[in-house]
């Protein structure tokens, strides 16, 4: 009779402890508590470049998958992925080939989602200067953001693909900013410019050729990044960030007016511009975010010929096995 009464008490007890922890588990609503995810920026959070992690956000899509977001700020996208590869952030944004610049320096991170299968960055030039190809720019000045920044690397193998150096042309760095406010003013022919750098001169009435990065380099989109521990710890939770941030890419893709009244309602910053984002939204539809088999899926090929140009060019000294930069066991 003891032993019964004893081992009827242990499972009480063991009842008791899972009903605890449960009841600790749940949060106010009645659900498990939302999972605290910390995710970097490379840039002020509020930029139409992030519009599809903000959307994802606002519109609840993180919270859906049991995830509670936080977001900070980094120091652009080498510090970014320091960071998440020390462990003080979860996840954090660059592009798909930064891991190839970190991982050479030791940094074990990862893409794991790519926003889109084209290039980030986009060759813009005034209609009224001629160029309509890279080979165009030799003895050119171009304005470009700073000389570390991927997207300067992105000309340099635009350039490259011509058969110019560098040395060929005459970049200037003049910050975020001034990039395309150089070209309006006429003090710069073209400018390694982003989507969001691109509605300013419609504005402004100076006319432009756009010149996609990907007809002759293959520059890479933006990504998510994750540190290799990460992904083995946790990977439930990585593929759910990476699926509600696509959802908000998604977003953009269908229908970048309405995505563009609902990144304005999520970040107030740019209530009453929303027309200026749309404009944005749609490049990105249009320049950027096509070009995947599979929503978020990294190309291998590309990221293999931007490996092997970054060490050619001597950005990078150290060459990487391509299955260290990146994986797509999360895009389904």
């Amino acid at each position: 009779m003891l032993n019964r009464r004893t081992t009827i008490f242990a499972r009480r007890a063991v009842t008791a402890s899972a009903a605890v922890a449960v009841s600790l588990a749940l949060g106010a609503g009645g659900a498990l508590a939302a999972e605290k995810v910390i995710y970097l920026f490379p840039a002020p959070p509020i930029l139409p470049a992030f519009g599809p992690i903000q959307i994802a956000k606002g519109k609840g899509y993180y919270k859906a998958e049991g995830l509670d977001v936080e977001f900070q700020r980094g120091k652009g996208g080498v510090d970014v992925a320091k960071q998440v590869g020390a462990g003080n952030a979860h996840l954090g944004g660059g592009l798909a080939d930064g891991p190839i610049i970190v991982r050479a320096q030791g940094v074990p991170v990862r893409s794991v989602a790519s926003f889109g299968g084209r290039g980030f960055m986009q060759l813009v030039a005034r209609a009224d200067s001629g160029i309509k190809s890279p080979k165009d720019l030799k003895g050119k000045t171009i304005s470009v953001m700073s000389y570390q920044d991927t997207t300067f690397y992105a000309l340099r193998g635009m350039l490259a693909s011509q058969g110019l150096k560098l040395s060929d042309v005459k970049a200037i760095a003049v910050g975020p900013r001034n990039v395309p406010n150089m070209v309006i003013q006429g003090k710069a022919v073209a400018c390694a410019c982003v989507p969001d750098w691109i509605p300013p001169f419609h504005r402004a009435k100076v006319k432009v050729n756009i010149i996609k990065s990907e007809k002759y380099f293959p520059h890479m989109a933006q990504a998510i990044l994750a540190s290799d521990a990460i992904i083995k710890k946790n990977p439930k939770m990585v593929a759910g960030f990476i699926r509600a941030s696509l959802r908000g890419m998604k977003d953009i893709m269908d229908n970048p007016k309405a995505a563009a009244a609902d990144f304005a309602k999520y970040v107030p910053l740019w209530k009453g511009k929303e027309g200026y984002i749309t404009a944005v939204f749609a490049y990105y539809a249009q320049l950027v975010y096509p070009g995947q088999a599979k929503p978020g899926e990294i190309n291998v090929q590309r990221l293999t010929k931007l490996r092997d140009f970054y060490v050619a060019q001597g950005i990078v000294r150290k060459k990487v096995p391509v299955k260290d930069l990146y994986t797509n066991q999360f895009i389904k």
